[in-house]
């Protein structure tokens, strides 16, 4: 046994075959139509055809999913309300704080604040990165009201980048839980997990999870952490660094899709 399952769908009016880990999360998908099958990591490759192999109709095509057509890319002409791209870091947050600013003495700081001074800080790190080929999408609205706080698209692949405040406080790391100070520990990488995975079906391509800690006095990861990365605010450049899996021409197409709030309406 790999671990794998399959569970069929239907998707704008086609039939899809996901091949999914235990846990929930896309590994592949075959769509019989195209005769493809769609991989999210190529290291699965062999156990993903071994778990599809009762349901493939003759020879298929096996890959990373397929860039977006040209009538895809025609996307681009946006209707402004559709465009994500004008989002500030903490889009969402702003709006919020305008709408109700809260009492104007309390004892304890609107921990809504703390959040959007988190996603200002990683969002403007990330923003240094354009120069370097690198595109971000702040504050990408989701069904059912949830959000990703950043989705960062360039030549080393596709980060979802959740922002997290830590300012004058340590932080420790056990995988999934993360601990900030004295609070209660909380799963946070589930949660930057399942941001990325949503990223991943919306835009049908492998979507990295980083977790980005903001203020932190000390940060501490205990043992090796399972397809996510922690970072600093401050080592966020390393992401440009990167690179090697996606042509400029991708990250164009890549950015495009993922700009448009359409996109999103799917996950």
């Amino acid at each position: 046994m790999n671990g794998l399952r399959v569970i069929p769908t239907w998707r704008h009016g086609q039939e899809r075959l996901y091949v999914c880990l235990t846990d929930g999360r896309n590994v592949a998908w075959y769509d019989r139509e195209a005769a493809r099958v769609n991989l999210l990591s190529e290291d699965r490759r062999e156990d993903v055809l071994d778990a599809l192999g009762p349901f493939l109709t003759g020879p298929v095509t096996v890959g990373p999913p397929p860039v977006p057509t040209p009538a895809e890319l025609a996307r681009l002409t946006l209707h402004p309300d559709d465009d994500l791209a004008p989002n500030r870091p903490g889009e969402a947050l702003v709006i919020a704080l305008d709408r109700d600013p809260g009492p104007a003495r309390r004892l304890r700081p609107d921990p809504r604040r703390r959040a959007l001074a988190a996603e200002q800080t990683v969002g403007e790190a990330l923003d240094r990165l354009e120069g370097a080929g690198w595109h971000t999408l702040h504050s990408v609205p989701l069904p059912g009201g949830d959000r990703i706080h950043h989705l960062v698209v360039g030549p080393g692949g596709l980060f979802c980048v959740r922002a997290l405040y830590a300012r004058k406080q340590r932080v420790l790391v056990a995988d999934p839980m993360v601990t900030v100070g004295r609070r209660e520990p909380s799963p946070l990488l589930r949660r930057v997990r399942a941001d990325a995975d949503r990223a991943a079906y919306a835009l049908t391509a492998e979507v990295r999870p980083v977790l980005a800690v903001t203020g932190a006095v000390e940060l501490d990861v205990l043992g090796p952490l399972r397809d996510v990365r922690v970072l600093l605010d401050a080592d966020l450049s390393s992401l440009a660094r990167l690179g090697g899996v996606l042509k400029p021409g991708d990250v164009e197409a890549l950015h495009a899709m993922a700009r448009d709030r359409h996109t999103w309406l799917r996950t």
